[in-house]
């Protein structure tokens, strides 16, 4: 068909460039004029490919179509007008000509929210599915016939950008070209919108963009992610007008710990917190803001909003004058339009736009490998002097928070100094229990108490849970590269190497471990395991698989793997830290937060763990520990709805008692390891010192606090009292002795011969 495409930006780009590909021919392209030299990336591609493109600035004066310019557009015999994203009023002397008429795209499910700001008004109303419409173009009321709709769900957390980036412009595009395919074959329905359910919102301005605090939380938070970025919520506070930017309903278990931001009409005063303002609805149930912009422009962190401006300007080195003369040239390319990039050049005045910014953020990303930069960083430093100070900053570090206080338990044992964090492990902090409740951690070699350690709470569960929610969600765990993600991973197995020793000395006076066999196994096979998943974390991905279907052949099958979310962990007390690593190394490689509970009787190695996550710069959140109880710990895990997954290592019975509550509470993926009783079985023609020797082993190692310890021996008959003559001589001894049990029926054969069961239990001298 001939085709004329109505419209702008890198939606109508790509639309286009899908129409021409499905063999169209666009005869002709109609789009805005260009803004401070800057064109419009639609008429950007039809110019490359030769294609006609017309730039009006309107198409009617005083209400009625302007006659040249209807002249031009008809003078291209379109057989049908595509409209992916257009801002301007097009006649209907211009929507009714072609002999196919018109299609637009509209991002609302029609008839709902038919007119402007749709996608706002369906996050301002809650809406629970969103989604766009393709209609056959009317006189600009958006109620013409449906052709086409396709919905999504809306996330509790979405914002325009958001909704707009995962669906509505991949799908958008995709559902525009079928559109075109559907009335190209002569399939394309007319279904007419029905009056029921329709609404009509007018376009969201600055002025009535101010928050309504009679509402409930939800409401509120729906209210500002609805206005998010254009025109912007807000309210009066701290004297001046402040405007609200990415909001959050994950706060559940916060505790607002700040200064008190009163904000006049508001139920209670907001929370200026570390992580943002926490704000309330007449419900009293709490949102977080992560953003605000000042009256005067200034768009900063909400957590600064008591913070006075810090007007120093760094004093650069040469090595920082090269970066910066490199970013430089970074935004000229980005802004070709302007001739000289200098320090009072504002990004987006210069014509920057969205997409823009997430190309700045990447190219400096790799320019300063792999600098922590993220989009709302360009909103908060529009110009290229603040900009670079921002950046430089961040390269040295000054913008991280201050070094976290730990609370040291000091020990003078094998010849080393230990340093023992012996708090909760929440958010990137140590701090005490709710309650400061405590419990004796005890060396199971004398009885002595090594030190007092925090006794996680339900509450602390949920503290320790939103903590890692909010860092799948919202942190920059699942925002940077998967390779990046491997490089701290290969930096934490690096200083637990560097810590090798003072772990194993922890796990030797904790656990009761022979020291040497902590130094190569607890620690050293911890320290393998953080390395073979950080390897991993770069080789995670889907496959695509071929399919059968019905002709004609043009269906793909993929899978993608993604990150669950937040993972408790539960470990047993034989292997603190290496059951640990087990766990945690898995969940951190996929991209997972973790929150682990150590078992309440060796926890001194994960605390130790948790100080040099810190060191390695995993971010806050991430990782949290929580030493307690089982029944009241273990338990809350197994219940939490925002936990994901747990991955439990323990007895069959409460592994059952796991297994049921996660099925329960939210049908949460579960591993367990359980219990069991494993068999050794020896035969006559076996070399029986080897055989005793692995005996032994198999049942002694690790004090015999080992999963796959042999606890049953099954020896066969001839060889049974020599077998046993040979295990008592080399057992009994100043520390040990034996008890050979028979086994009463459980009797084997092998050839017709006899094979008796012996049980060898080890027990300590009184």
């Amino acid at each position: 068909m001939k085709i004329a495409v109505i419209g702008q930006s890198l939606f109508g780009q790509e639309v286009y460039s899908q129409l021409r590909k499905e063999g169209h021919e666009v005869v002709g392209v109609f789009t805005v004029p260009d803004k401070n030299g800057k064109v419009d990336p639609l008429g950007l591609e039809a110019e490359k490919d030769g294609v006609p493109v017309f730039k009006f600035s309107r198409w009617r004066a005083g209400g009625q179509a302007i006659s040249d310019v209807v002249a031009k557009y008809q003078a291209l015999g379109a057989e049908l007008n595509v409209l992916p994203f257009c801002s301007q009023f097009i006649p209907m002397e211009v929507i009714n000509a072609p002999r196919h008429g018109s299609i637009i795209y509209h991002p609302s499910l029609l008839p709902r929210h038919r007119g402007a700001s749709a996608i706002n008004w369906t996050l301002i109303h809650g809406d629970k599915k969103g989604g766009f419409t393709i209609f056959w173009a009317d006189d600009g009321l958006d109620t013409g016939d449906i052709l086409l709709q396709k919905e999504c769900e809306i996330l509790p957390d979405d914002t325009v950008s958001t909704l707009y980036n995962r669906f509505l412009f991949p799908e958008g595009i995709k559902g525009m070209v079928q559109a075109v395919r559907l009335i190209a074959e002569g399939k394309a329905p007319r279904l007419p919108q029905p009056e029921e359910g329709a609404t009509y919102e007018g376009i969201q301005k600055k002025e009535t963009a101010k928050i309504n605090w009679e509402q409930p939380a939800e409401a509120i938070h729906n209210w500002i992610r609805g206005n998010d970025k254009v025109p912007g919520a807000w309210t009066e506070a701290g004297g001046q007008k402040v405007t609200f930017f990415n909001s959050t309903l994950n706060t559940a278990g916060l505790v607002p710990e700040g200064e008190a931001l009163p904000i006049p009409e508001a139920h209670r005063p907001g929370v200026v917190t570390k992580g943002g303002l926490v704000l309330f609805g007449n419900d009293n149930k709490m949102l977080l803001v992560k953003n605000i912009q000042l009256e005067d422009g200034k768009m900063i962190p909400a957590s600064h909003f008591f913070r006075g401006e810090d007007n120093t300007v760094l004093e650069l080195t040469k090595a920082e004058l090269v970066t910066m003369e490199a970013v430089r040239t970074v935004w000229k390319r980005i802004l070709p339009n302007i001739l000289e990039v200098e320090d009072s050049t504002d990004f987006f005045k210069s014509g920057a736009a969205s997409v823009d910014v997430v190309r700045l953020v990447e190219e400096v990303k790799e320019l300063c490998d792999g600098v922590e930069l993220e989009n709302e960083d360009i909103y908060m430093a529009t110009t290229f002097k603040d900009f670079i100070q921002l950046l430089v900053r961040k390269l040295r570090g000054d913008d991280k928070e201050s070094e976290c206080i730990i609370d040291y338990v000091e020990k003078a044992v094998n010849k080393l100094v230990l340093q023992m964090p012996h708090q909760l492990f929440i958010g990137g902090k140590f701090v005490d229990a709710e309650g400061a409740k405590t419990y004796d951690t005890i060396n199971p070699t004398d009885g002595s108490v090594i030190c007092q350690v925090s006794l996680a709470q339900a509450s602390d569960v949920d503290k320790a849970v939103a903590a890692a929610k909010d860092a799948f969600e919202n942190g920059l765990w699942r925002k940077i590269s998967a390779r990046d993600r491997g490089q701290l991973l290969y930096r934490l197995a690096d200083l637990m190497e560097e810590h090798q020793e003072e772990l194993a000395t922890i796990e030797a006076l904790d656990a009761g471990a022979v020291y040497t066999l902590a130094l190569k196994t607890h620690v050293g096979m911890s320290i393998q395991t953080f390395r073979y998943f950080a390897g991993w974390c770069d080789k995670i991905q889907g496959s695509t698989i071929p399919i059968n279907q019905a002709r004609p052949n043009r269906n793909l099958t993929l899978t993608r793997k993604e990150p669950i979310g937040v993972c408790g962990i539960i470990i047993p007390w034989n292997y603190p830290l290496m059951m640990l690593s087990w766990k945690t190394a898995a969940c951190l490689a996929a991209g997972n937060t973790v929150v682990i509970k150590p078992t309440q009787v060796t926890p001194l190695t994960a605390l130790k763990f948790a100080e040099l996550t810190l060191k390695a710069g995993i971010p806050k959140g991430v990782i949290n520990i929580l030493p307690g109880s089982g029944p009241l710990v273990g338990q809350r895990l197994s219940d939490h709805p925002d936990v994901r997954k747990i991955g439990f290592t323990g007895s069959t019975e409460v592994g059952k008692h796991i297994m049921k509550s996660c099925a329960l509470s939210n049908v949460k993926k579960v591993s367990l390891e359980l219990g069991g009783k494993s068999p050794l079985i020896i035969f006559a023609d076996c070399d029986l010192n080897k055989a005793v020797q692995m005996g032994m082993s198999s049942v002694f190692f690790n004090k015999g606090e080992n999963c796959i310890a042999a606890g049953r021996l099954f020896v066969e008959d001839s060889i049974h009292d020599q077998f046993v003559q040979k295990v008592v001589s080399s057992v009994t001894g100043p520390w040990y002795w034996c008890t050979v049990i028979w086994a009463e029926g459980a009797r084997w054969t092998r050839n017709g011969n006899l094979v008796a069961k012996i049980d060898i239990t080890k027990k300590g001298l009184s």
